[in-house]
């Protein structure tokens, strides 16, 4: 019942960001596997980690190619994601989306003037919750992964 819990609580981190989603799926699938010590739990532990290291590459990969298309650069985002951080300690819980669309908007409306800035910052939260989706989809795929092996045992 902890794994489950431990798993669930990782799935819902990844929508929640103060909380490191899919690495609490993937250790609490890990200390199953230890735990039942069996060929069948360690395989389930290496198809979990290998949605959860896909995961983690394609919502780096899919959302940048996406706004590189758009135009948006990486510096519009590094600076939004750390206005974010500032937001998240300024605004507990809503300042981290706040601060990051502000940060982006401003970056944009510095780079390329009031009539663009918004259609851009548009494209960075498309991107960003293009990222989260894919995130949830492998930490998805990884807990039921864990499921099928626990019915399976």
């Amino acid at each position: 019942m902890l794994v489950a819990l431990v798993i669930a609580v990782g799935v819902v981190g990844v929508v929640v960001p103060v909380l490191p989603g899919s690495v609490l799926v993937v250790a609490g699938v890990l200390v199953w596997a230890i735990d039942l010590g069996t060929p069948t739990g360690w395989a389930v532990f290496a198809v979990a980690t290998g949605f959860v290291a896909v995961g983690a590459v394609v919502k780096y990969v899919v959302p940048g190619r996406r706004l590189k298309e758009a135009g948006v650069p990486s510096s519009t985002m590094m600076l939004g994601g750390l206005l974010g951080i500032v937001g998240f300690f300024v605004v507990p819980v809503i300042g981290l989306v706040v601060g990051f669309v502000l940060g982006v908007y401003l970056s944009e409306l510095a780079r390329v003037g009031r009539a663009s800035a918004w259609p851009a910052t548009k494209h960075a939260l498309t991107a960003v919750g293009l990222s989260l989706l894919i995130e949830l989809a492998a930490s998805l795929l990884a807990a039921a992964t864990w499921v099928a092996g626990v019915v399976a045992t």
